[in-house]
């Protein structure tokens, strides 16, 4: 019988990476000839994307195999695509790129900085007024307090 280890067969072989920005800015892969940034508009299903690419153009992006499983793409994500020559309405998802290294192309100037990413998105939601008034309502109370008359309940 086995050793009950917690894990299983490829338990600890690879270092989590943790999405931290240190030195993974020096690898990063900038775009090529026939290839081209985009962010993801719509997940249609059957592993194909809309994306909005910076030349103007919406496409349909198919993800490669090698990333099916390895990265997760949501809204808003910006990816590196790959152009075909013989359908320019469609394209081939090559790499996704991390928040922190997406800023770093807007800072390099390969991306344009009206791209907003996830962790944008999350702070501007958040300071976004959504309706409700919350304050001065202790005014509202005073008043009603004037209004109500005292009843001197000995006097019943």
């Amino acid at each position: 019988m086995g050793k009950n280890v917690k894990g299983g067969k490829k338990f600890k072989k690879k270092k989590d990476d943790g999405g931290g920005g240190g030195d993974d800015l020096k690898n990063i892969i900038f775009r090529e000839l026939d290839q081209e940034y985009a962010q993801v508009t719509a997940l249609l299903g059957n592993c194909r994307l809309r994306l909005n690419c910076i030349d103007g153009k919406t496409r349909i992006g198919k993800i490669r195999g090698a990333i099916r499983k390895k990265s997760w793409i949501s809204m808003n994500d910006v990816v590196l695509v790959s152009l075909r020559d013989f359908e320019d309405d469609k394209c081939d998802v090559l790499l996704l790129y991390k928040p922190h290294e997406v800023i770093y192309l807007q800072k390099l100037g390969e991306i344009p900085g009206s791209i907003k990413t996830t962790d944008k998105m999350d702070a501007d939601e958040t300071n976004q007024d959504i309706g409700f008034d919350f304050g001065d309502d202790d005014d509202d109370e005073d008043e009603d307090d004037k209004k109500k008359v005292e009843i001197d309940f000995d006097a019943i």
